[in-house]
Order: C-alpha cells, then structure tokens, then sequence
C-alpha cells in the first residue's frame, strides 16, 4: 500500500489555544472532557515527527501546533519535576496521584524536541522540561514510565548531549530488565503477569538502550520479549489483533476486543527500531501489517480513518470501530504513517 496524503486537519480541529482536547464526539471535540497532558506529548511528538517530512504551509502549522504543546508541558509541570496530567476545560487541574506514564512521555517529547527543533528560542524550553523532570526518574516504579525514559535519556546520549546521562540509563535497564526477569516464565516472555496497553514501548525502550549500550543482554530480552508481543497480536489470517482493552491477556486467557490504535502503533514502533537494529525484515512486515490494520486489514476489516480528515476512530469492537476520533487514536494513526514511512526510508 503506498503513502497517501496526509492531513492535519483534525489533529488541528482537537487543538485550541490551551492545548489538545483529549476526546470528541464523532469529530466535534468535547470540550467538557477537558485536556490530559499524555495527549500533549504524544502530539509534540507527532508535529516532531512530521516535520521532517512536509514543509511550507504545513510546516508552519505543525511549528505553532509544536508551540501550543511545549506551552502546554511547561504551564503544567510541577515545581518537582513531575507533570499534573488531567486538567479540566476551565484550566483547574482535577485531583490525581502522578503519573510514571505520565511522566516518561514527557521526557520522551522534550527530548525529541531538543534533538529535532533548530530554533534555540524553542529548545530552551525542551531543555528546561527535561532538566526539571529527569531527577524524577529515579522514583519511577512502573516499566511503561521507565521505558519511556530510557528511550528520551537513550536519544540523548546518542545525540550527543547533555553529558552524564549513561549512569541514568543503565539504572533504568537494570529496572526493566529486572521487571523481565521476574515475571518471565516458559510460555510467557513479559514484563508483566498481564499483557495490558502500550505493551510495545517495554522491548522499544530497550532496543534504544541498546543502540548506546551495545549489550548483548539488553537486546537478548527486547527480541524475546518483542517476538513473544508479536506472536501474541497476530490473528490466524496473519493480521494484526492488538490485545483487548476489554479483559486483556494472561497466561490461558486473551481479550479480542475492544482493539486501541494506540496498542497498534506501539507494536509498529518497536518492531520498527528491531528493523533499524537487526535488519531482520520480518520486522519491517509486522510493521506494514500494523499500518494495513489502520486501512481495514484486521478482524473486522473495518476501515478506521478519515484520511482527509487526519482522524481515527478510537477503538475496534466485534460491531466495528467506535466512531468517536479523540486525540489518543488520532495521534496514534498520524504517528503510524510518519513512523511507516521513516522505516519505509530504510528500508528501500
């Protein structure tokens, strides 16, 4: 399937001057769900992402889509370093307990700016967000937040700056791989007892920390552990069945639906970076299948995007897909094709 247009209409139409709305009914966002602050680095990092590939007219969008969301992290991070992540429309934060997840997103997006954007008037702000949020690191307890900031401080140290970031990302191997060790058993190669959401961030956070580390058991249980993912989220036509949100999966026990583009994008982005590592091309097909699932190659063959509309629907169920666009699907569908096509670069 080759590359079509790729509009950001929508992602645009989600997007005020605070920040992201983070849900919609159809495509009318609604405004009294208020903004998550995981929305806005996602969607930092998808302008990120696209604005090596468009220039001109939509370049300029994606700039000031780029300006709204690092105004966004800065406004709500913490005197500690950590972010607050639900605020409601009326600018109050709501009560939360913070977040890892939360938390390592954000390291995540600020690093990718500091390494994409040229503008310095832009990078001082990535830089302060990352600064003020990386002491924050080492209380981290779950492996999603952790694997986050393994690939942000990773991408770092791979870029070259700032110095002494190494000692962080062997402490944070050491978790994740810590995380595997103990939960790890024949038959179930995981982090975890569960097979939950995101799952593809926990091997992709380590296949980064590989790339600076260069050790051979760091990528021995990214490969385990992805290729175990894979061969839990292909169905018997060879399509991608990303785990249930309705259920989950546990050893003896798989939920079909209800089907996250999120679940689909994260699969694409760790099996992407393996390519870029291993150049096994097995890899780079799992990610095509990831892509074709967003184009109706999956359990319903249901298509699940308005192409002119850069939008997604939010989730698939046995009925077909939820036909509410929020800002999680839609970023995970735009992320999807700037990701396809980067490796699509490689791979060629």
């Amino acid at each position: 399937m080759s590359p079509s247009p790729v509009s950001f209409r929508h992602l645009q139409r989600l997007t005020d001057d605070t920040g992201m709305l983070e849900h919609a009914l159809g495509i009318i966002p609604r405004r009294k769900e208020g903004y998550s602050t995981d929305d806005q680095a996602r969607a930092l990092w998808t302008c990120l992402e696209w604005l090596d590939r468009v220039e001109g007219a939509e370049a300029r969008i994606l700039y000031d889509l780029t300006d709204t969301y690092l105004s966004f992290l800065q406004w709500v991070q913490r005197e500690n370093g950590h972010f607050h992540n639900n605020i409601a429309f009326d600018r109050m934060p709501e009560d939360e307990t913070p977040s890892d997840d939360c938390l390592g997103r954000c390291l995540w997006a600020s690093a990718l700016a500091l390494v994409k954007l040229q503008d310095k008037s832009r990078t001082i702000a990535a830089q302060d967000l990352f600064e003020k949020a990386l002491p924050r690191v080492s209380g981290m307890q779950y492996p999603r937040g952790q694997a986050y900031a393994l690939a942000a401080v990773a991408l770092l140290i791979h870029s070259g700056r700032p110095p002494g970031l190494m000692p962080v990302a062997e402490s944070l191997a050491v978790r994740l791989l810590g995380s595997y060790r103990r939960h790890a058993k024949p038959g179930w190669h995981w982090y975890e007892p569960v097979l939950s959401y995101s799952n593809g961030v926990l091997p992709w956070g380590l296949l980064c920390a590989y790339e600076v580390m260069e050790r051979e058991d760091i990528l021995a249980v990214a490969k385990e552990s992805l290729d175990f993912l894979i061969r839990m989220s292909v169905n018997e036509r060879g399509q991608i069945r990303p785990v249930g949100n309705r259920g989950w999966c546990a050893p003896g026990h798989r939920a079909q639906w209800d089907q996250q583009p999120v679940d689909v994008m994260k699969l694409l982005l760790a099996v992407s970076k393996a390519y870029e590592i291993t150049g096994d091309s097995g890899y780079a097909d799992i990610a095509r299948r990831c892509r074709d699932w967003f184009y109706g190659d999956n359990d319903a063959g249901a298509l699940m995007i308005d192409a002119e509309e850069g939008a997604c629907c939010d989730g698939l169920g046995e009925d077909g897909p939820n036909l509410n666009k929020g800002a999680e699907s839609t970023i995970a569908f735009l992320l999807t094709e700037a990701l396809y096509r980067k490796l699509a670069d490689i791979h060629s």
